[in-house]
């Protein structure tokens, strides 16, 4: 625990010019603990007041990873990241083998976290995992959520029926089949010491997220020791999911029961593996209520990381308008980049909205590449 400490102390003064306050809030009723930062403004009542926002990273992740993100997006408001509950510098208890019940204790765990922070209502951004951890939280407590934010969310298709899903390689189902006993991560555990070159053999294009302000191997030490301890949310996104990383309760056939005067908006990568037609579906679901579907040019899975600065412009956009009591409101049409049959190279950092597809398309860099090749659906 020291070195993920360290790792993200380092990862969080490189990046914050900002006060903030990191710290463990005691949960009463369960008594765990999350690690928590907080940018609370104390002292400017105007910034005070403003509803706060509360990020929910995703499997594997912590407060670190929001680096980018935290300084921009608290420069007028109140934010809060923490540690989910079995993950990071958070308590690691033993979830349930049911997947409605560990979900659940994640949801509790927030509603806890929110009680003991005197939090009356919030924005609540969620990444993958986190996306999924949102919603459930949004159905069971709508009253505490004044916008929610799903950032290429894990958990909401259904698994498609056999001919209708992507061939995947015998070889690939065999390696499924011997490691399905195993948590998702245990590699890196096995690994030990190894461990951190592992993360970086395997995933490179983490250093380069933050290359700009990191030049070491930071953020690998982070990654790996975020998850070289025991595994206790990782057990339970195991619990939550099945065969490729399907979830096995999909939040497709819950959100249409969300309260319709929760404002959603669902960002995705354009380039991630998380299929965004999921969003249009929910979108179609949800036709009383406002729902937009926000696509940003160039970016992974890891949108708030891989493209920062649209995505902190896309965020601070739903702020502003929680922040008027009002929906973010239409942008006037231009016609995107990929939408049109022009060629020239786009570098502007502009929000717009397609023609083609009517949701918002966020871009700061040329894209003439198709998605990546990535089967959906594994995490």
């Amino acid at each position: 625990m020291a070195k993920l400490a360290q790792a993200e102390r380092k990862i969080l003064q490189a990046f914050l010019k900002i006060t903030y306050d990191t710290r463990y809030v005691s949960l009463p009723t369960s008594q765990n603990r999350l690690w928590t930062l907080s940018v609370d403004h104390k002292g400017n009542e105007s910034k005070e007041k403003k509803v706060p926002l509360v990020m929910v990273h995703g499997m594997g992740g912590g407060i670190g990873l929001w680096a980018q993100n935290l300084g921009p997006l608290s420069e007028n408001r109140p934010l809060y990241a923490f540690d989910v509950l079995g993950f990071g510098r958070s308590s690691r208890p033993q979830f349930s083998t049911k997947p409605d019940i560990a979900e659940n204790q994640f949801v509790e765990s927030i509603e806890e976290w929110r009680k003991t922070m005197d939090i009356d209502k919030m924005i609540l951004l969620g990444h993958s995992l986190g996306a999924y951890i949102s919603g459930a939280y949004s159905l069971k407590y709508p009253d505490r959520v004044k916008h929610l934010v799903l950032v290429d969310a894990w958990g909401f298709p259904e698994k498609p029926p056999e001919d209708q899903q992507r061939r995947v390689p015998m070889w690939i189902k065999a390696i499924a089949t011997v490691i399905k006993p195993f948590n998702p991560l245990a590699v890196l555990r096995v690994a030990g010491p190894f461990g951190p070159g592992l993360v970086r053999r395997f995933r490179p294009d983490l250093q380069d997220k933050f290359a700009d302000t990191l030049e070491d191997d930071t953020i690998f030490d982070y990654i790996y020791h975020c998850n070289a301890q025991t595994p206790s949310g990782e057990t339970a996104f195991k619990t939550l999911n099945t065969s490729f990383g399907w979830a096995k309760n999909p939040m497709i056939h819950r959100i249409p029961d969300l309260q319709k005067e929760i404002p959603v908006t669902l960002v995705y990568g354009s380039k991630s593996w998380v299929d965004n037609s999921t969003g249009y579906h929910i979108k179609y679901l949800r036709n009383e209520s406002f729902v937009e579907v926000a696509v940003v040019r160039g970016a992974g899975h890891h949108v708030y990381a891989d493209k920062p600065d649209p995505f902190n412009k896309l965020v601070l956009r739903i702020c502003d308008a929680v922040d008027n009591n009002t929906n973010p409101k239409p942008l006037k049409f231009r016609e995107s980049f990929k939408a049109s049959n022009e060629s020239p190279a786009h570098t502007s950092k502009t929000i717009s909205e397609s023609k083609s597809t009517k949701s918002l398309v966020v871009e700061d860099t040329p894209d003439n590449e198709d998605k990546e090749n990535v089967p959906t659906q594994v995490l």
